[in-house]
């Protein structure tokens, strides 16, 4: 019986893959039999994932530097060219942001999130995509939020408006290149535990670790590697007709209305009532 989830003889790239679902996704696709290039700015992350990734028995190329800078991403994929011909999956995982206040966000910060989650994102699907529409295949993921459809009512404004545009350039990059042959998805992942500095924010602050767990019905907030087995899914060919799909990864989070719902406990404790 075919495999339909192996992956052999594919190359994935993977940005933000030196910790968190980054290296998850990343270690995923390997064990499904991909050979990988990793981007980063923490050369020691990317070189400990790829050297996770030789002892699966996987190629791994790790090639430090800022996503966000064109010309880094420029110089990526000439490398890319040179060292395997090919790129069969993009992980877009990379993508920090500055949260604040509304009425206060400076111009610079608004756009800086965008350029850091909307722009350098897209270039790296035209970079992609480029070359998988030449081959007439291939499955690029980019991880958003549920920021991006519901509101979370606590002074990520921007971080919302930037991950609604990053659900809706899945759903036209998705709708342009499905003819060709190229799948484009987004995974929305609610509070995830790992190097992005919620665990730290939330010992700082037991009432907003409550809050979101208020706010999954399972319970439990996500592990980086609740993300390696969707990965594996919609890069492989067991997900050939799924494309412009968002999918939420919240443990229930979207179903019930969590984000909106969050809004009156953080107005009462800013009232003094909590």
């Amino acid at each position: 019986m075919t495999n339909l989830f192996d992956l052999s003889g594919r190359v994935a790239v993977i940005t933000g893959s030196a910790q968190g679902m980054g290296r998850a996704m990343a270690t995923a696709l390997a064990e499904a039999g991909a050979d990988l290039v990793l981007l980063d700015r923490n050369a020691p992350g990317i070189e400990a994932t790829a050297h996770t990734i030789h002892h699966l028995g996987r190629k791994a190329l790790p090639l430090a530097g800022d996503v966000t800078d064109t010309t880094h991403l420029d110089s990526v994929f000439a490398t890319i060219d040179r060292e395997f011909g090919h790129v069969d999956i993009l992980g877009n995982v990379a993508g920090e942001a500055k949260p604040g206040p509304a009425e206060h966000m400076p111009l610079a910060d608004i756009q800086r999130n965008f350029h850091n989650l909307v722009i350098s994102r897209y270039y790296t699907c035209q970079l992609a995509g480029r070359r998988m529409l030449a081959q007439n295949r291939g499955s690029i993921m980019s991880i958003g939020s549920i920021s991006g459809v519901t509101s979370l009512g606590r002074e990520q404004s921007v971080y919302g408006m930037a991950m609604a545009a990053v659900i809706h350039m899945t759903r036209e990059l998705s709708t342009e290149w499905a003819p060709r042959g190229v799948r484009v998805n987004c995974i929305l992942p609610a509070q995830v535990l790992g190097a992005n500095g919620l665990g730290p924010r939330m010992e700082a602050d037991p009432w907003l670790r409550d809050t979101f767990l208020r706010g999954i019905p399972a319970g439990r907030f996500g592990q980086p590697d609740d993300i390696k087995g969707l990965s594996v899914l919609l890069a492989s060919d067991a997900a050939s007709w799924i494309t412009g799909a968002i999918i939420p990864m919240d443990g229930g989070n979207t179903a019930m209305n969590a984000g909106g719902g969050l809004l009156a406990p953080i107005m009462e404790r800013h009232l003094g009532k909590t």
